[in-house]
């Protein structure tokens, strides 16, 4: 299993309503594709962090994310959600599966 996490930087006009409705948008867009099993996504707590946003999805191989990052739903997302409201992005990616080679999954 992989785990997905991309914490993002927010450009300074997005608002707490844009937020929520970021996050709205990530459950009911990503959700549609079948290659994701599970999404979270939230807003910072101390704001002192300076990662505002994040987004985790689970996916069952290396092969299932590679067609999630190719699917028309995620790139449209990308595009019209994620672009326009942020600064910088960092992502992280995690195999979850004890004891098994990332590379075979």
């Amino acid at each position: 299993m992989i785990h997905h996490v991309v914490l993002y930087k927010l450009k300074p006009e997005v608002t707490p309503a844009r937020i929520e409705e970021m996050m709205m948008n990530a459950r009911m867009q990503l959700l549609k594709i079948p290659e994701v099993q599970t999404i979270k996504c939230g807003k910072r707590i101390d704001p002192e962090i300076p990662w505002p946003f994040f987004i985790a999805i689970d996916f069952e191989s290396m092969d299932k994310f590679a067609m999630f990052r190719e699917d028309p739903i995620f790139v449209k997302f990308n595009e019209e959600v994620i672009k326009p409201n942020i600064s910088d992005s960092l992502s992280l990616d995690f195999e979850m599966d004890p004891g098994k080679d990332v590379r075979f999954s």
